[in-house]
């Protein structure tokens, strides 16, 4: 048994406390400070930080950890494990265990480092992602690999389903990685840095679909930004939520964005080199998420989206 400090954020850290907490000794847990959420802004709780009150675990919320560590050292932890933390851990706190710090990343390192690894994946179409356990280094994501573990991205998952896969995977090869860390059979293989992408935190210019790209291209964007931040288009000057889409084996030659037919199978929309993106839920400003063809008289076969006229 191993005493351990956890630093997680947010519901993808859950299951890996979870597993820690069966298997070591949680020490404390180390989370973001509470964050006001919603409309009303109220001040909340961080999903770790949640899971710790409920399992009687100390919780610390430094600020800026690069200059409020004190209380962490203090526990003398023989290992830290990090799991989107979300802010870079100094040098002070990596060094301070015997076993040293270890992160759960969101992806096939040296692919995808950054912030939405799960995100960036699923746009990019890959067809498998996983799980990588590496030692912190001070660059980002780029510490020697202990173990990896890969799964399938299906073309029905989005970020949700891929987000609640991996952590489930996470959390059992973090423990089977500390298992040998501990026996001392662990080992740590630089990563291969010439490979290296990144993914870094979303930006709200990559919610906007541009129609004079491929209809797959659309599709995986749709899935890579669903349930969160969503993908959008305009018509009629107003933002329309893309959720859900689906990929036409027509062709058309007609103007990326224009409206090619819209009946009781959706709306289906002319896209890059002559492909064609059918539209199956929808949400227009100020309304809530429904079938795309409930709304096929507001998007008749000719009408142009994507345009915005201001």
């Amino acid at each position: 048994m191993v005493n351990i400090i956890f630093m997680g954020t947010p519901a993808f850290a859950v299951p890996i406390l979870k597993q820690l907490i069966q298997v070591h000794t949680v020490l404390a847990v180390v989370t973001q400070p509470d964050r006001p959420v919603g409309r009303k802004r109220i001040l909340s709780p961080s999903p770790v930080k949640q899971e710790a009150i409920n399992q009687g675990i100390p919780v610390i919320q430094p600020e800026k950890i690069r200059h409020d560590f004190a209380e962490i050292l203090a526990y003398k932890p023989d290992l830290i494990v990090t799991a989107a933390y979300g802010q870079i851990v100094p040098n002070e706190v990596l060094d301070a265990p015997k076993y040293g710090c270890i992160n759960v990343h969101a992806s096939l390192l040296p692919k995808y480092r950054g912030g939405a690894p799960i995100h960036q994946a699923i746009i990019d179409g890959e067809t498998k992602t996983g799980i990588s356990i590496m030692y912190m280094a001070e660059k980002l994501d780029a510490g020697d690999m202990l173990s990896q573990r890969s799964i399938e991205i299906t073309p029905e998952d989005d970020v949700q389903t891929m987000h609640d896969k991996l952590s489930i995977v996470g959390a059992t090869l973090v423990t089977e990685t500390i298992a040998d860390i501990e026996a001392g059979t662990a080992k740590a293989v630089p990563q291969d840095h010439d490979h290296a992408t990144f993914a870094p935190n979303i930006k709200r210019e990559q919610e906007v679909l541009d129609w004079s790209k491929p209809a797959l291209a659309l599709h995986n964007q749709v899935r890579g930004m669903r349930p969160w931040p969503g993908a959008y288009t305009v018509a009629n000057n107003k933002r329309i939520k893309i959720w859900e889409t689906s990929l036409s084996t027509e062709s058309t030659k007609k103007s990326p964005g224009e409206i090619i037919s819209a009946n009781k199978n959706g709306i289906f929309v002319a896209c890059g080199q002559g492909t064609v993106l059918c539209l199956d839920v929808i949400q227009p400003a100020g309304k809530t998420a429904m079938a795309a063809t409930h709304l096929v008289q507001s998007f008749p076969e000719g009408m142009k989206i994507g345009d915005l006229h201001e």
